[in-house]
């Protein structure tokens, strides 16, 4: 795909570049523009790697919530890249494609159970600025997640935010990990 970025890609040079690019088409078979970008100032990349990391190792909540959470957090912000990934991702985690492909409308879909509604929507009340979080939703949803999940939903989201912001800033767009691994595209955006 023809890369339209703000600040042009860098060449990953060194040991470190070549352990990175090496790693990353080892794991998802090219290297992602976000690091390609983010390689123009290393401490904010290892910054963002060292928190991927370690958000990958929170177990308190599920991960077809999270996942469906920062897919819906990138549909509302517009982040190409990020709804592309997560569809990928979703599939290498084995979580439910179907549900995958339908967040950008989960509005209007009939394959969601009410709890993962209900964190699509808190998803997004935490990206609208102001955030709309309403007292009834977060206590909806800390009945049925309990406390250490909510904390970990909600931390997810906003590194959903980090992330969907960052790479939209920057036009950091689709780099169709999902169509290389011939999985049906995902469905159209809807408003709320």
């Amino acid at each position: 795909m023809t890369s339209n970025t703000r600040i042009p890609k860098a060449e990953l040079t060194g040991v470190r570049g070549a352990i990175v690019g090496w790693m990353s088409r080892r794991m998802i078979g090219e290297v992602p523009e976000p690091v390609e970008v983010t390689w123009h100032n290393r401490k904010v990349l290892n910054f963002s790697f060292a928190v991927g990391r370690r958000a990958q190792k929170w177990d308190r909540c599920d991960a077809s919530l999270k996942s469906f959470a920062h897919m819906a957090v990138a549909s509302m912000v517009g982040c190409g890249f990020c709804l592309d990934y997560g569809y990928f991702e979703a599939r290498n985690k084995g979580l439910d494609l179907v549900k995958a492909r339908q967040v950008p409308r989960w509005r209007e879909s009939d394959v969601f159970t009410p709890l993962e509604r209900e964190v699509m929507e808190y998803a997004e009340a935490m990206t609208v600025t102001p955030p709309t979080v309403t007292d009834e939703l977060s206590a909806s949803l800390l009945d049925q997640l309990g406390p250490a999940a909510m904390v970990e939903l909600t931390a997810f989201v906003a590194l959903a935010n980090f992330a969907t912001r960052t790479n939209t800033a920057l036009g950091i767009e689709s780099q169709g990990f999902a169509t290389a691994c011939d999985l049906p595209p995902l469905a159209a955006h809807s408003a709320p």
